[in-house]
């Protein structure tokens, strides 16, 4: 017993030995791992006092950059608005009106020289009258085409250029005879064959008197040496230029066939004259508004052409709200109708879930299904399984009122035959689909016992 005493005592010491070294040497190897690192974090301190000033520099370039960009971003801002959504719209509309302007300023330009050109006539008009020499008077025609306007003042004169020559200082006062012809009117079947100028209607005449102006002969010898260089070289000639009023202020009713068309001149006199040329010069009298506008044209152009691009503005601007609104009614509606077909559409999907047509026709009653082997039995719950417990509840009700009443439903033959319980309508999967016989006995008894709802509890 001593013996084995010992040795236990022996073997504890050991272990207490060899834990006490297992601690010393975990407690030093604590120590050089605290150490170790220790000089891990000595040399990361000094690495990151090494490393500062190039962080540094980093973080100033870093900040540089930021507040460059900064800057540019600051710089862009305008450039920005500038082309921005309702930048580019205020543009379009801006290009689209300056261009619609002066579209319709073109316009209105051209039509005040469509204007001007029609309301004012012809300020004068010159023509050249020939002169027919034989039998009878000198006379002549000339015509006038289209020149003249009705409601309209003229003045007509005659422009005679007679040489001085002894004949016509001795012809004394002449008579000038101007008339004013219509357009010729279509001849009718008894008037082709004669001559065009009776077909014509004389709307003015009027008779004149004229003569070349007087010169003694020392006078006109005095003349004659004065002006001798001017005839020798051929810029002077000895002939006299007569103008003669005919008509002062003369009107012409509205309508083509009251403007004249053509003019007629007689020349009368007791000797044989001599012509260089004879013209006719009609001269308008403007009044009013033709007045203003042939003696005011800027300012009457200034005046009527803003007339006429307002109005063209004003008409473009409620053309442009009319079709605006036509096309925004039309996008309304259109949106309109889709959102209610979209409706439509997902109410029909809705009740379609629903659609007893798309169940195939299944029975609204419970039903339970036998499976294969260990597998749990298969359950249908109708479409209104409510109404079911509903009527199953009915029916326990009435066997209640039969057990307390002792009556029995009323049988009449006709209730046999004609309230059959119909499951033609059902189709279902085939296990099952007959009702129960006890069931059917207490549909039938709960339909034939309604007969009783008059009848006292006791009889």
């Amino acid at each position: 017993m001593g013996i084995k005493m010992k040795e236990l005592q022996v073997d504890m010491s050991r272990r207490i030995y060899v834990q006490e070294l297992e601690q010393d040497s975990r407690r030093r190897a604590r120590e050089a791992r605290l150490a170790a690192a220790g000089a891990d974090e000595a040399d990361q301190a000094n690495d990151s006092d090494k490393q500062h000033p190039q962080d540094e520099l980093m973080e100033i370039i870093d900040q540089a950059k930021a507040a460059i960009g900064k800057l540019w971003e600051t710089a862009l801002v305008p450039f920005h608005a500038a082309v921005s959504k309702p930048a580019q719209k205020a543009y379009l509309g801006t290009f689209l009106f300056a261009t619609t302007s002066l579209f319709l300023l073109g316009l209105s330009t051209i039509a005040y020289a469509l204007f001007y050109f029609n309301y004012v006539p012809q300020v004068s008009v010159e023509r050249t009258i020939h002169l027919q020499f034989g039998e009878g008077h000198p006379h002549g025609a000339a015509t006038l085409d289209s020149s003249l306007t009705s409601l309209q003042a003229y003045d007509v004169s005659l422009l005679l250029h007679l040489p001085r020559t002894p004949n016509n200082q001795a012809a004394g006062n002449f008579m000038l005879d101007l008339s004013l012809f219509s357009p010729a009117r279509a001849p009718s079947t008894t008037e082709k064959l004669l001559p065009e100028s009776t077909l014509k209607q004389r709307l003015a005449h009027s008779r004149r008197p004229a003569i070349l102006t007087y010169a003694s002969p020392i006078i006109d010898t005095a003349s004659t040496l004065t002006g001798l260089p001017w005839y020798v070289l051929g810029w002077k000639t000895e002939s006299e230029v007569v103008e003669v009023s005919m008509f002062e202020g003369v009107g012409f009713p509205k309508g083509w066939t009251n403007v004249p068309q053509d003019v007629k001149l007689v020349v009368e006199a007791d000797e044989k004259m001599q012509f260089y040329e004879v013209g006719v010069r009609i001269f308008a009298k403007f009044g009013g508004l033709r007045w203003i506008m042939y003696h005011h044209r800027i300012l009457s152009y200034v005046v009527f052409t803003s007339m006429f691009w307002s109005s063209s503005m004003i008409s473009a601007l409620l053309a442009w709200l009319v079709l605006s609104s036509y096309l925004t009614s039309d996008s309304t509606a259109m949106k309109k109708e889709e959102t209610t077909s979209l409706k439509i559409k997902t109410e029909q999907s809705e009740s379609e879930k629903y659609e007893p047509s798309l169940l195939g026709g299944l029975s609204d009653t419970s039903r339970t299904f036998p499976a294969i082997g260990r597998h749990v039995a298969l359950r249908f719950n109708g479409r209104d399984e409510d109404a079911g417990r509903g009527f199953d509840e009915g029916v326990k009700k009435e066997d209640e009122v039969i057990q307390s009443t002792g009556l029995q439903p009323l049988t009449p033959e006709a209730d046999d035959e004609d309230e059959e319980i119909e499951t033609s309508g059902f189709r279902d999967s085939g296990i099952g689909t007959s009702l129960d016989e006890s069931q059917r006995a207490r549909v039938q008894r709960r339909k034939k016992g309604s007969l009783l709802g008059g009848l006292p509890e006791n009889q």
